[in-house]
């Protein structure tokens, strides 16, 4: 069963305790806050932003949801439903919460999108090999 909870729930919420303040008194204005920074030989200095920490981690967690949706079972099934509603309310939060009107979550919220397009589709092709293997 936990198996089946889909990971991008975590940069998610790691959005949204940044929004409430858990990670500072200033908000979606934490997301702004460097967390790393490296000069590079070119002489510019590269930062990287908690925001895009957040975007980074959710890539690599779409990498893994991607995966995991190749797997055949009831469990894909229940996955790709709780990727849904992730998405579901994602979408919502994004109309209605004004500190989530923001470029960062948009992003968020589109490779949730692409998690569950990409889990339903991954889920029929190779639904579709199964079933002509078996003819």
């Amino acid at each position: 069963m936990l198996l089946a909870i889909p990971l991008l729930i975590l940069p998610f919420a790691l959005y949204n305790l940044a929004m409430t303040g858990l990670f500072g008194t200033g908000g979606i204005a934490v997301l702004d806050s460097e967390v790393l920074s490296v000069n590079m030989l070119s002489g510019a200095t590269w930062t990287l932003a908690f925001g895009d920490l957040i975007i980074l981690i959710a890539l690599a967690l779409l990498f893994v949801e991607i995966l995991k949706a190749t797997r055949p079972g009831s469990r894909a099934l229940l996955d790709h439903m709780l990727s849904m509603v992730l998405f579901v309310v994602a979408l919502v939060e994004f109309l209605l919460v004004q500190g989530a009107a923001t470029q960062i979550f948009f992003i968020l919220m589109t490779i949730i999108f692409i998690d569950v397009v990409a889990g339903f589709a991954v889920s029929i092709r190779t639904a579709s090999r199964d079933l002509s293997i078996g003819l």
